[in-house]
């Protein structure tokens, strides 16, 4: 990768939670609250909402990693934001939950691929944070727990991200019995799609994925990634088989579709490779 610079936008330059970093045509963003193994909290919430909103529009960018420092990825809420909801009205609990619900709606619908580089452990809501993602390695070490049940809770928000990502049959017994379960129990699920042994092969592997995706066409990515999220779930209807012609039909009459075959069948290098 290219050395770090910082990203135009000035929201980019002010969030207090986060560090958002710019690797050439790759973004970064940290969770920094390693004290409080990177608990949510309002501000938390907010910012990676505006972050990722800001990200979504730039259309320069082609991946962005999703980290956190310290020994914990995301624990869930934080104690004292947890302290302060307690004694929230319904109208004001909901409106929090609203608040939760729409951050992870935008990191999910975010156009740019979002790799989540998952370091150590992820409780309830961390879990929903790594299911909105599109690529999630993490070490053998992690461990991951969907703890909400325990407080009399139950993970609502997050929900029908962990599902699409954990599967039904997996997350009808972790949402129910709020067990433990490990890196590779979350490989064998299909939460997790690498696993590595340390920080060190981690980097490497979310470099190599990096590395993957800039090598496709930048329109392209974007449009498989919308691709899956529309079809994933849809019934296979006459409108459904037409929607997906007419998008090949999109792409491969754009420029870059253009681009890329002609490069392929020239054996040349199209301009994403330059």
């Amino acid at each position: 990768m290219t050395a770090s610079t910082r990203h135009p936008d000035p929201f980019l330059d002010g969030p207090t939670t986060l560090r958002v970093e710019r690797h050439g045509a790759v973004a970064r963003v940290t969770l920094d609250r390693p004290d409080v193994r990177n608990a949510f909290n309002d501000t938390v919430i907010a910012e990676l909402t505006a972050v990722f909103e800001a990200l979504g529009r730039d259309d320069s960018l082609r991946a962005i990693v999703l980290a956190a420092e310290g020994k914990a990825f995301c624990a869930g809420a934080d104690l004292n934001w947890m302290k302060a909801m307690a004694g929230y009205s319904w109208d004001e609990n909901h409106a929090d939950a609203g608040r939760l619900a729409h951050m992870l709606w935008t990191l999910y619908s975010c156009p740019v691929p979002v790799i989540a580089r998952v370091q150590g452990d992820v409780y309830a809501g961390g879990v929903g944070l790594v299911s909105v993602c599109d690529i999630v390695v993490a070490t053998e070490s992690a461990g991951f727990c969907l703890s909400e049940a325990k407080l009399g809770l139950l993970p609502a928000t997050i929900g029908p991200y962990v599902v699409r990502a954990l599967g039904e049959q997996a997350s009808r017994r972790y949402f129910v019995t709020a067990e433990r379960f490990s890196a590779a129990e979350a490989h064998r699920l299909g939460l997790v799609h690498e696993i590595v042994a340390d920080a060190e092969a981690l980097d490497a592997k979310v470099d190599a994925l990096t590395v993957a995706l800039l090598a496709n066409g930048p329109a392209a990515v974007r449009a498989c990634k919308r691709l899956v999220q529309d079809v994933a779930q849809a019934p296979i209807t006459p409108e459904l088989r037409d929607d997906t012609a007419r998008r090949i039909a999109d792409i491969r009459a754009s420029a870059e579709g253009r681009e890329g075959v002609q490069s392929f069948l020239s054996k040349g290098k199209p301009s994403w490779l330059a």
